[in-house]
This record gives C-alpha cells, sequence and structure tokens, in this order.
C-alpha cells in the first residue's frame, strides 16, 4: 500500500467555539437551578412530579383550611402559630426531604455522572454550594408557601397587620433555618451511598428516630420530675433543635412536654443556636470531604 493511500486526513466537521465563556459562576446558577427544579420534578417525567407536588399540596392544605375557617368565623387570631405550623407539619418535611435529598445527589453518584461536572469550569466548592443551596430552597419554598397562606388568610380575616407581619417574619426566620438544617442532614445522608433507596431509609431513620426516642426521654424526664433536664434533651434531634431555637428567640410556644418550665430560655437558647449552625457547617464540611475525589 503506498504512502498517499495509506495516510488520509478527512474533516468531520468540528468547529472551534469562538463564542462568549461563561464561566464558573453561571455554571454554578444553572447546576443550582437544574436541581431545584429537579427538586419538584420540574424537567423530568410526570411520574417524577406525582409525589413532590402530593406533598407540597398536602403541606398547604391545612393552611387553606385554617384560613377558610378563620375567615368564615371573624376569629381574631390563627389557631395555629406561624412559628408552630412547620412543627406540626414535620412528617410531611421528612417524607419530603427523604424523596428528594437522594434524588439531588445519589443520581450523579450512581451513574458517575460527578467527574463529569468537574470536568467543566466547575470546581468541588461550586458543585457543593449548588446542591445544598437548591436542596434549602426547596424546603424553604415548602415550608415557606403555607405561612404565606396563613398570612393572606389573616389578611383577608381583617386581623392586626403589624402583629401578622411581625409573627409572619419570626416564622420564615424559623423555616429558613430549618431548611438549612434539614437540607445539610438530608444531602450527607444521601451522599453517603449511591443507592437512592438506602439514601430515604437514612434519612427518615435520622430525622423519625432521634425524634422519637428524644420525645419520648423528654416524657419519661417529666414525669421524673426532672423539667431541667428536658431542654437539654432537645440538643439531640433536629426538630427539637428548632424548636428551641425558636421558643427561646421568637416568641414561639415550645412543643416540648412540660410546656414553658421545660422549655429553654435566652442562655440554653444560645447554646441550641450554636449547635444548629455548627451542624449545618459540619454538613457542608462532610459534603465538601465527600466530593473530594471526583471518580467517587
Amino acid at each position: 500500500m503506498s504512502a498517499d493511500t495509506a495516510t488520509q486526513i478527512h474533516n468531520i466537521g468540528y468547529r472551534t467555539y469562538e463564542g462568549p465563556r461563561l464561566g464558573r459562576a453561571y455554571a454554578r446558577r444553572s447546576l443550582y437551578s437544574q436541581s431545584l427544579r429537579g427538586a419538584y420534578g420540574l424537567g423530568r417525567s410526570a411520574k417524577s412530579k406525582v409525589l413532590p407536588m402530593i406533598l407540597f399540596a398536602v403541606m398547604c392544605l391545612p393552611a387553606a383550611i385554617i384560613v377558610a375557617v378563620a375567615v368564615a368565623t371573624d376569629l381574631d387570631d390563627l389557631p395555629v402559630d406561624y412559628t408552630r405550623y412547620a412543627i406540626v407539619m414535620q412528617a410531611v418535611i421528612g417524607l419530603y426531604l427523604a424523596a428528594q435529598a437522594p434524588q439531588t445527589v445519589s443520581r450523579d453518584l450512581r451513574f458517575k455522572t460527578v467527574p463529569l461536572y468537574f470536568s467543566r469550569p466547575i470546581e468541588r466548592v461550586d458543585y457543593v454550594l449548588a446542591k445544598y443551596g437548591a436542596m434549602a430552597t426547596a424546603l424553604f419554598v415548602l415550608t415557606g408557601a403555607p405561612l404565606l397562606i396563613l398570612y393572606v388568610g389573616s389578611l383577608l380575616a381583617k386581623m392586626d397587620l403589624s402583629d401578622q407581619t411581625l409573627e409572619l417574619g419570626q416564622g420564615l426566620v424559623s423555616v429558613g433555618l430549618l431548611s438549612l438544617l434539614f437540607g445539610g442532614i438530608g444531602l450527607v445522608m444521601a451522599a453517603l451511598t449511591p443507592r437512592r433507596g438506602f439514601g430515604v431509609a437514612a434519612v427518615i431513620a435520622t430525622l423519625t428516630i432521634t425524634y422519637g426516642a428524644v420525645s419520648t426521654i423528654q416524657a419519661i424526664a417529666i414525669e421524673a420530675g426532672s423539667t431541667g433536664a428536658v431542654k437539654w434533651l432537645g440538643l439531640f434531634s433536629p426538630i427539637t433543635l428548632i424548636d428551641g431555637v425558636q421558643t427561646a428567640f421568637l416568641g414561639a410556644a415550645t412543643a416540648f412536654p412540660g410546656g414553658d418550665p421545660s422549655a429553654p430560655g435566652a442562655g440554653a437558647g444560645a447554646v441550641y443556636l450554636l449547635v444548629v449552625l455548627a451542624l449545618i457547617a459540619g454538613s457542608y464540611g462532610i459534603l465538601m470531604r465527600r466530593y473530594r475525589k471526583v471518580g467517587l
């Protein structure tokens, strides 16, 4: 075979890209928005939308019923406080987190697409921030929407504007803190395994078992007359941590057994707040460590 026929150059149409290079910030925003949309099944199959939309509707339905009753009966105040609503609906929040946290990170681990992300102008910190931010935002939408429904209903019922606005602000601060805490914990549990089922079980176990154990031991402490121990036991469950912070600083009524005598004051509340912030920072640190190796 001659050299002329053995060596050939084919033009298969590849051209260099001469458009704008949008860089890391754009890639981070895109990953954030896609992850947030995915948390509600947007841009995915119809089957993927069913569960998150049902849970969103279940989360908002009691608020709509409360509003209807308040308007029909001319109540002077809402029967459920803004800061209390997420505590009452914690089971729905836990189910949503268990379903969507693994979807946010486990798919990338299972199909080994993380190295593809990092081959673009995106780094480990961008990936973690985008995923964490998307999960926290999705939870904030889930927990904040019912509060807005309650607020609009209170105005329709002609309740005091300044009081309702203040209470709404306190409620939004509470669910914002809850969203950061629960989002971090959920992503950490989900990122430990590429198997989505294991991630779901880990999230449910973390939220349910800790709350059940803490509530049971608190009730036993009340029966034993150890009221002072109740507020410190609340440090060992995510939902009771939020309860303690909002009771100490946001004027909320405590859900702890024993009522106000067992509720944390300003000193104990500061400890609660520090623990919540430490868990949020720790969740971020664990995620950064988990994604240290692009191959995973």
